[in-house]
């Protein structure tokens, strides 16, 4: 099979050729048909002081199964989170990670929607919005943050603020439910908001804080780092909860599972549109990369092995 690997930190992407993998205990061997491509992948390539396997979000086939397996069967379609080699033709999950394609969805719906939209229900939840209030979402045309502009109009915002990196996305994060658009290199981004979801970190975080009402709360689920001063926290009697996605996975599968049906269920009757940015090749991940490292994808991007 063919598979996607680099050398050193920042090298290139390249192809090898790699026996497939004979699935262990609990595991299922999946022919990959979409592959997602998030930030944290592209972080670990230009970052890692050592090579790591490309992982990361993916939807297929089940091929076969390791001893344990009693959710799946071959020929069955699953979607989920592979921690190893991921950017392949072939994959293993474990069964705990992985969850079923509904027969009205593509590998790249489910690839686009369950991943990214676990993490934008997640920290929607964390926010504990109530309806009425007003939201704020960084990354706004990101795989996660432009479900998380839907989910929180869904779960009635009565105004949802966008911010994005550049004017160009402005249409597509209107175009999702967003009412008003921030540039992140505005000295305001307009009225105080209820909530916030930051997807960016570093520096972001401060002005994220800033746009909160007193009392407002700040989600953060970047792994992009950064600093936030507890003065203003304790001026405005702000909050700030992180979020992690694998640790409800791990922590609270009940939950998980429940938030997989609801994104699925909002999929069904329409209320939430997953947006893909682009399908690239296997042999061209390395500019499905390029695009997410530059910021300039309008929702999902993904590899079709």
């Amino acid at each position: 099979m063919r598979r996607v690997r680099y050398e050193s930190m920042g090298g290139p992407l390249f192809l090898e050729q790699a026996p497939v993998p004979e699935p262990g205990p609990g595991e299922l061997l999946v022919r990959c048909e979409a592959v997602g491509v998030t930030l944290p992948v592209v972080r670990k390539v230009t970052e890692s002081a050592e090579p790591v396997p490309l992982g990361g979000e993916l939807a297929g086939e089940v091929v076969s199964v390791g001893v344990g397996v009693s959710r799946f069967r071959p020929g069955e379609r699953v979607t989920g989170l592979c921690f190893g080699h991921g950017y392949a033709d072939f994959a293993l999950l474990h069964e705990a990670m992985a969850s079923p394609v509904p027969e009205c969805a593509s590998a790249v719906d489910a690839v686009a929607l369950v991943r990214s939209g676990l993490v934008a229900l997640g920290a929607l939840e964390a926010a504990r919005p109530e309806p009425g209030e007003t939201a704020l979402v960084t990354a706004a045309a990101s795989g996660v943050g432009h479900l998380a502009v839907q989910l929180a109009r869904a779960r009635g915002a009565s105004r949802v603020v966008g911010a994005v990196s550049d004017a160009a996305k402005a249409d597509f994060v209107r175009s999702l439910g967003a009412d008003t658009i921030a540039l992140y290199t505005d000295g305001s981004w307009g009225d105080p908001v209820d909530y916030a979801l930051d997807a960016v970190g570093g520096e972001l975080l401060t002005p994220s804080v800033a746009a909160l009402v007193p009392g407002g709360r700040l989600v953060a689920y970047s792994s992009g780092g950064g600093t936030i001063r507890a003065y203003d926290l304790l001026v405005g009697a702000k909050s700030v909860t992180g979020f992690q996605m694998a640790r409800i996975a791990r922590e609270r599968p009940e939950l998980y599972e429940r938030w997989r049906r609801e994104l699925w269920r909002m999929f069904t009757d329409g209320s939430l549109r997953p947006v893909v940015h682009g399908e690239f090749a296997l042999a061209d991940a390395a500019k499905a990369h390029d695009v997410i490292e530059s910021r300039s994808n309008l929702g999902k991007v993904v590899l079709r092995p």
